[in-house]
């Protein structure tokens, strides 16, 4: 037939122009998801020549490598992009007029009159710091460097300086080329405009809840308002279901979170506690609280070596102190001067007035030594008795981002040197007591060759990736900081009682696995000694309904001399641990279908990918190994460990 040529002609032509729109289509994304960069398998098209998969470099015009190190460094941190997000979420859903307002100086933002230490800084700054600007500019920095590019990208850090110099209102200094005072610069100002928006938030919900005015109250739209409120509200509860959530509170057009004082805070805010005590009296005064942003250890300069286990002990050992003058000691030296001048004077009034004097001292000692009596005129401090301490400082509030600066420096009276002793670093950093231990992982390291003068950074980052922010509950109203709520549990439904075709009662019970339900069901009702274990599981074997089929097959009448309810519960849990692989899951429904062994080598691939870093140099990127991060013990300069939560 002379048409089945044309027709063989024109199947191979559309069959070729399906391949290519397939490949042209899907080999983008088949290649960024599925091919491992670094891997030792021949590179595709898409990655231009011999280049491998990296990511976004950052242009170097003007000695820029100590902030490009920074950033790139803090683009590895998941913990601190979640805490961008949420930031910059909570600033969009509240009234602009929260922040645009100073908050005063004198303002307790807690109830029992406590409030953040904060410093006397002018309004421009404060409201600076409110609005969040160095945190957008971060945000939108970050989000740039964590692009996953199939050809060579290269971006500038000058939004970011831009951003920091409008905030500071002054130029940023490219003379010292510190890394470190970049990174402590950039930290606590968001360690600040964190708090400072927090303060805002406290001291509008305060101005609300008294009735005062606030300037920018007259300007809000109430109708956009409410339909904020009612977006926020979630008037999809009824359809949901979820009728535990609680809602935002709605005062004035005001958006505020019930769960604002349960929120994490800054990722990278630590606290540390240091405590003296005398060794003659053994007074402990109060222990002195500070923050800190960046944790600085000093790396001795009398060894060729040292490990990081051994800068924390420089730090946190026991530290003693002499010729110090303790208030107790003075208070009971004052006390025995008192008394021998009691034995020396024989005018009464005076004996009387040491005598009060004595009984304000001894209150004073058994009860607040740190303030002596106002009205009692103590003997001169030069007279008072020289002492010996201990002074230990420990960490009271671990950080979930631990950024660590090794101190190099080493002053001497006309110079600088550089310390160039290798510092051994592990990968897992344990820190705490046996009770409360915290287990991090390292993510990112900054290295610096050259002198105390001159020398160029580099950055080493973790290949991760993280997943997106996932939000189950997305039409149901929940706080910028809350938990996401766990899936609803299976409603308990007695077993139907119905007669059978010969008279007799025929028990049937409800599939607790059928889609009316909604959710996965519910472990602690299928648990042994559980109060809500009256509930009668789906039936299996012969008379009842097999769960083989998937979750959702529907209930079938059971012969009531075949089994017994106990062996029908028993049944129900195994079979429902066999559906659930793991104790965390996401609320979503699983199937019976047992896991394949062929699956078993995925945690090894994972910890594999794991392994590889990022090796940047400014825009000059390249893959390295966990081993070679690890042997940058003479160069290491600054370490960035995350809280491991891969550990059960």
């Amino acid at each position: 037939m002379p048409e089945k040529p044309l027709t063989v002609a024109a199947y191979a032509a559309g069959a070729s122009l399906a391949a290519v729109t397939l490949v042209y289509v899907f080999a983008p994304t088949y290649f960024l998801d599925n091919d491992p960069a670094g891997s030792t398998g021949p590179t595709n098209f898409l990655t231009g020549g011999n280049r491998k998969k990296g990511v976004v470099g950052l242009a170097n015009p003007a000695n820029d490598c100590f902030i490009n190190s920074i950033l790139q460094a803090l683009a590895g941190l998941g913990d601190l992009r979640v805490y961008l997000i949420r930031e910059m979420h909570r600033r969009s859903i509240d009234e602009e007029w929260i922040y645009t307002q100073a908050v005063p100086e004198d303002f307790k933002e807690y109830a029992n009159g406590n409030s953040e230490p904060t410093k006397i800084e002018p309004e421009w700054k404060v409201e600076g710091q409110q609005k969040g600007l160095v945190t957008q500019g971060l945000k939108e920095m970050l989000d740039q460097l964590n692009e996953r590019p199939i050809y060579k990208k290269t971006i500038s850090a000058m939004p970011l300086v831009q951003c920091m110099e409008k905030a500071f209102r002054q130029r940023i200094s490219r003379q010292q080329q510190d890394a470190q005072e970049f990174l402590q610069v950039v930290a606590e100002r968001l360690c600040d405009e964190y708090h400072a928006g927090h303060r805002a938030r406290r001291y509008a919900k305060c101005k609300l809840e008294s009735g005062g005015p606030h300037g920018g109250a007259g300007d809000v739209n109430g109708e956009a308002v409410e339909e904020r409120l009612a977006e926020l509200a979630g008037l999809e509860l009824s359809e949901n279901g979820n009728k535990g959530a609680t809602p935002a509170t709605k005062t004035k057009g005001v958006v505020i979170s019930p769960d604002d004082d349960d929120e994490e805070g800054f990722p990278m805010e630590g606290k540390t506690e240091s405590q003296i005590e005398c060794l003659t009296c053994g007074f402990k005064p109060r222990p002195t609280e500070s923050r800190f942003c960046t944790l600085t250890l000093s790396v001795p300069y009398d060894a060729t070596s040292t490990t990081l286990n051994s800068c924390f002990d420089g730090m946190f050992k026991t530290e003693y102190i002499d010729d110090y003058k303790c208030e107790k000691c003075r208070l009971v030296h004052a006390q025995e001067t008192f008394k021998a001048e009691m034995r020396k004077t024989m005018s009464e009034e005076l004996k009387e007035r040491l005598r009060e004097s004595l009984e304000k001292l001894q209150h004073a000692i058994d009860t607040d030594p740190e303030h002596a009596p106002e009205d009692v005129v103590l003997p001169d401090s030069k007279f008072a008795p020289q002492c010996k301490i201990a002074r230990h400082t420990r960490v009271t509030r671990f950080p979930k981002i631990l950024a660590i600066h090794l101190n190099r420096s080493i002053y001497a009276s006309q110079t600088s040197l550089k310390n160039s002793a290798k510092v051994a670093f592990p990968e897992r950093l344990p820190l705490g007591g046996l009770l409360f231990r915290r287990n991090y992982k390292l993510l990112g390291v900054v290295t610096h060759k050259g002198s105390h003068y001159s020398g160029h950074y580099e950055s080493f980052r973790r290949q991760n990736v993280h997943p997106p922010y996932a939000n189950a509950s997305t039409f149901q109203p929940s706080g910028v900081y809350s938990k996401t709520a766990s899936p609803m549990s299976t409603p308990q439904l007695p077993p139907m009682v119905r007669p059978s075709e010969d008279g007799s009662p025929l028990t049937v019970t409800p599939d607790i696995l059928s889609p009316a339900s909604g959710s996965t069901p519910s472990l602690e009702s299928t648990l042994p000694g559980n109060s809500h274990r009256q509930s009668t599981p789906p039936l299996n074997g012969n008379g009842g309904v097999g769960l083989k089929g998937g979750p959702t097959s529907a209930p079938k009448e059971k012969d009531p001399e075949t089994s017994s309810l106990r062996s029908i519960a028993h049944s129900a849990r195994s079979t429902i641990s066999k559906m659930s692989p793991s104790r965390h899951g996401s609320g979503s429904s699983r199937t019976g279908t047992p896991i394949p062994n062929g699956t078993a080598a995925k945690p090894s691939k994972k910890r594999k990918h794991q392994g590889r870093w990022w090796r940047i140099s400014d825009e000059k990127i390249k893959e390295a190994s966990t081993r070679e991060v690890l042997s940058m013990q003479r160069e290491v300069y600054l370490l960035f460990y995350e809280l491991d939560r891969d550990e059960s």
